[in-house]
């Protein structure tokens, strides 16, 4: 079954809103392709000046994070309806640096995701090891446990909007990068836990990104991997050159 690359660029805690919206006009208008998606994902207080930057823009926008109650007494938080509203498409979920700063764990993941199926949202799943984990040869392990609380209770339906991103922890922000072999192994595996959670139809369908210090050198290698279906970009994603650089390569 065919499925539509994307690549995507987490912008995390960078840029100001005046910064994030001309680098997303430059992205946007040195954009060359239409044959995969291009996903955006900056602050929350830059997210709707994106999105209304990018509305005649083939380029998606996306948060970086959200809480799974829609609204009450909870300072801090953003909620899926704002995100909507606001103009995001797609929604991270479970990012290693909010399982490793912030305590995410696998049932907050869960709540966060179902939240962001309710507000009409594509929840973006992130599962990955740590250096650690991978070296004690319990990588699969860790992925079968976060795809699984992710995704407790989901129906086989429900996954038609959820993307999961295999990102190995050691590799985010490290300039070390998962061999074309390490990921391809990772993905087939996550794409293998799905078809046996759900059925090989949604394994098949289901959209799995690589992240981890991917950049227009890497890019290509990477993408070619028949398992690997786009890119979650960060550091490279905050120049346009080496963001359209990946969208090149893929």
């Amino acid at each position: 079954m065919s499925r539509k690359l994307m690549i995507a660029g987490n912008w995390k805690l960078h840029l100001t809103v005046e910064e994030a919206v001309a680098l997303a006009n430059a992205i946007a208008s040195g954009l060359s392709r239409d044959d995969l998606d291009v996903l955006l994902i900056p602050g929350f207080l830059a997210l709707e000046p994106v999105a209304l930057s990018l509305s005649t823009s083939p380029v998606l926008v996306g948060g970086q994070n959200l809480f799974w109650e829609d609204q009450g007494a909870y300072t801090g938080e953003v909620s899926g309806p704002q995100l909507k509203a606001a103009g995001a498409r797609y929604v991270l979920v479970g990012h290693s640096e909010r399982r490793q700063y912030f305590g995410e764990s696998e049932r907050t993941c869960c709540l966060r995701l179902n939240a962001a199926l309710k507000a009409g949202l594509r929840p973006i799943l992130c599962v990955g090891e740590t250096q650690a984990e991978r070296e004690a040869g319990r990588t699969e392990g860790v992925l079968e446990s976060q795809l699984a609380g992710g995704l407790a209770g989901l129906e086989a339906a429900q996954m038609a909007s959820v993307t999961v991103a295999y990102e190995p922890v050691w590799a985010i922000g490290t300039g070390l990068t998962a061999t074309e072999e390490q990921a391809a192994e990772a993905h087939a595996h996550i794409r293998a836990w799905i078809g046996s959670r759900f059925d090989k139809g949604v394994a098949n369908s289901t959209r799995i990104l690589y992240g981890g210090s991917v950049n227009p050198a890497n890019a290509a290698g990477l993408l070619n991997q028949p398992e690997v279906d786009g890119a979650l970009v960060g550091g490279a994603s905050l120049k346009a050159e080496s963001f359209l650089g990946i969208i090149q390569a893929a």
